[in-house]
């Protein structure tokens, strides 16, 4: 947080107006605006809509050129957090741009926002930019079969519930089989009894609490996880990514859990810039894990 608040002091190197109007809207924003991002990308559809509300709109970037592998792009979907009561994917262009050049084709999506809505709503959106994704990949030369999961803060509750109760990708005609995998960044995922105006206006009318956690909701055959977080998150305690890593581990299913060393509840998502790689691996230790599996399911598929 401490770097995206630095950019504040950074001269208008893309224009007076555009800074002015960047600072005025968020730290997030003046980040967006000036970090220097991905080459090699394009943005191959912006403000698709995956649903009838205004808010349910979506971007879908990918490489240029080819990366090396052969065949369709494994897809990725990204959900941003907000605390489910801001966020717009326009600030996110740096994190579509990064997957991207990772090669995955990337889904980038907005989705409605307490207090227009409440839980389950935003979780609903969710599933449903997954099953756009896996159903239009193939028109932008990714393999829709296999969609892996993004999310950080409310983005990763959101992409966890998704992931983990099979009802809501139910909701849109898929089964949860079609994720491929799950990396969250700094999620609460186990956060009785609830506290803060965010998670009271996203969670407080819903007539039972447990309902709404995703630890409660862990059984075999979930999806795996890759769950980050840093130890200087003051935000969400990183305890919430060690206890659903132990609940998954507990019912068979791979977690992956990695606490980073001085990283708060911002940087895990920011370090993903390539000005800010070099404080922390998060990048490559998402790509990393889903290529793994990417490859795990290859040999599966040709031993059977």
């Amino acid at each position: 947080m401490k770097i995206i608040l630095g950019l504040l002091a950074v001269p208008p190197l893309l224009g007076l107006s555009l800074w002015a109007a960047a600072a005025a809207s968020s730290p997030l924003a003046v980040f967006n605006a000036l970090v220097p991002v991905d080459s090699g990308v394009t943005r191959l559809a912006e403000g698709e809509a995956y649903g009838p509300d205004p808010r349910q709109r979506l971007d879908v970037y990918a490489p240029k050129a080819p990366t090396g592998a052969s065949g369709p792009l494994p897809v990725l979907v990204f959900c941003y957090g907000g605390g489910w009561y801001e966020g717009d994917r326009s600030l996110y262009d740096f994190a579509g741009r990064a997957f991207a050049a990772a090669g995955f084709l990337t889904i980038v999506f907005d989705y409605r926002l307490v207090p227009e809505v409440r839980f389950p709503d935003f979780v609903d959106d969710t599933a449903a930019a997954i099953a756009w994704a896996s159903r239009n990949a193939n028109r932008y030369g990714g393999d829709g079969a296999t969609v892996y999961l993004v999310g950080h803060s409310a983005g990763a509750y959101n992409v966890a519930m998704a992931a983990l109760d099979p009802r809501f990708l139910a909701a849109h005609g898929l089964n949860r089989s079609v994720i491929g995998g799950v990396a969250t960044l700094a999620g609460p995922f186990d956060f009785l009894p609830l506290s803060g105006r965010a998670a009271v206006g996203a969670f407080g009318q819903w007539p039972v609490p447990a309902q709404t956690q995703p630890i409660n909701y862990v059984s075999p055959g979930a999806p795996p996880f890759l769950l980050i977080a840093g130890n200087k998150d003051r935000t969400v305690s990183p305890r919430n990514s060690q206890r659903l890593a132990d609940r998954l581990r507990a019912v068979g299913t791979e977690a992956k859990l990695v606490t980073l060393e001085g990283l708060g509840h911002a940087d895990v998502l920011t370090v993903i810039a390539r000005p800010l790689r070099w404080r922390a691996p998060v990048l490559s230790e998402i790509t990393g894990f889903f290529r793994s599996l990417q490859a795990r399911e290859k040999r599966s598929s040709i031993a059977s």
